[in-house]
């Protein structure tokens, strides 16, 4: 005990040194965070702690599904929620099967094991992208679009992955039962995030104690989560709506003018935490692999995840083209190369079963993916906003592009 607490304040004091020298060189804090994680193991410096699906699944993720909503405001969301919806339903399931037919036909995976990667892999992570886009500075509409949907499309991830997994372990696939089980899990984690939120939110307004309402917060996080996990719903989209309560509800009047702001910045310092002890043990655990013998699978993954995501985008958002929803090709450009891989992927594939046909290998390749995903889409994320910007303003009326 004494040596994982002295090793946590080791993590921590590392993060904070790569927080302030990326902010130098002006260098996304995830990537740095990574390499810095890659160095404790090339330096022989072990870890007691790992990456595993429950630290990700039941100890990392609920806080920062809860802090990024937050900051999401629900009138803005409302407006989008048929694009978002789509994005994260009919949009992930296009990709998971662009990728799972990739992988069975280009590399001979057997068809079990390429649908269960192709879903695991499909869904972006909402660790990396909210981490990402939040050190490029991106506002409005286009951060919401991207966020949210990262966030939603756990729900149906969950869904197709237990499907996948039935059906690598020779289950059979009712249609019916499929889509009542997305339906039930996407609602009943919405309910019991909301209810839950709803509760503690109205008993942190009884109280001026910023202490307590903070408090009320984390138990809205966790407790969420919890519970819709407990009955089989989304525990992620149960966290979210937890968060929007407390981020919309609580600005409504629930809390106090100082618990608010005492609210925000625990939050902020919670998710620089967890974000921190991530990427670091992403950064272990990408050193650990071997991707040489598995070279060709891992180049394929990289190449078909993003051809999944580009199915994903461009059709969907084609099909709200002219309406109020439409999304202009320069946000569709960062909706494809914003869908980043994380810890929600690795998460998935350490908890495959290991009778599972080519688990070393999908766990492998799952890496490689999100190695990319970091390195590739991360060091170029702020460049790329930078030039869509340079070019809205320059093609811009004169009076427009002045201002």
């Amino acid at each position: 005990m004494t040596l994982e607490l002295s090793q946590l304040g080791l993590l921590l004091f590392i993060s904070s040194l790569v927080a302030m020298l990326t902010r130098r060189l002006r260098m996304p804090y995830t990537v740095g965070l990574v390499l810095a994680g890659m160095a404790l193991y090339l330096f022989a410096i072990r870890l007691t702690l790992h990456l595993s699906k429950d630290l990700i699944f039941y100890v990392f993720l609920p806080p920062l599904v809860f802090e990024a909503a937050l900051y999401i405001r629900w009138r803005e969301l409302k407006k989008d929620l048929p694009l978002v919806g789509s994005l994260a339903t009919v949009g992930l399931v296009a990709a998971a099967a662009v990728t799972a037919a990739g992988m069975h036909y280009a590399v001979h995976w057997p068809w079990s094991s390429a649908s269960v990667f192709g879903v695991l892999i499909a869904a972006t992570d909402p660790v990396s992208v909210i981490a990402t886009f939040k050190e490029a500075g991106l506002a409005g509409r286009l951060r919401l679009l991207v966020e949210a949907e990262s966030l939603l499309n756990d729900g149906t991830a969950a869904v197709l992955f237990a499907v996948a997994l039935g059906i690598a372990a020779g289950s059979g696939v009712d249609v019916w039962h499929v889509g009542a089980t997305l339906l039930m899990t996407i609602g009943g984690g919405v309910m019991c995030g909301a209810a839950t939120g709803f509760v503690l939110m109205f008993l942190a307004g009884q109280t001026s104690d910023h202490l307590i309402e903070i408090t009320f917060t984390t138990l809205a996080a966790y407790g969420s989560f919890f519970l819709a996990e407990h009955l089989h719903f989304s525990g992620v989209l149960a966290a979210l709506a937890a968060g929007l309560v407390a981020g919309n509800y609580g600005r409504l009047g629930s809390m106090s003018k100082a618990g608010h702001s005492a609210v925000e910045s625990f939050w902020d310092y919670v998710a620089f935490v967890v974000n921190s002890l991530i990427f670091l043990l992403i950064g272990t655990g990408e050193t650990q692999q071997h991707f040489g013998a598995l070279w060709w699978p891992a180049a394929a993954a990289i190449l078909l995840v993003t051809l999944g995501r580009a199915v994903a985008i461009y059709p969907i958002c084609a099909l709200f083209g002219g309406s109020a929803l439409e999304v202009d090709m320069g946000h569709q450009h960062v909706l494809f190369w914003g869908g980043l891989r994380g810890a929600l992927a690795l998460a998935l594939a350490l908890g495959l079963p290991a009778d599972l046909p080519m688990r070393d290998d999908i766990v492998t390749v799952s890496f490689a993916v999100v190695a990319f995903s970091i390195f590739a889409q991360g060091l170029t994320m702020t460049p790329l906003l930078r030039k869509l910007a340079q070019l809205r303003v320059a093609g811009a009326p004169p009076d427009k592009a002045s201002a």
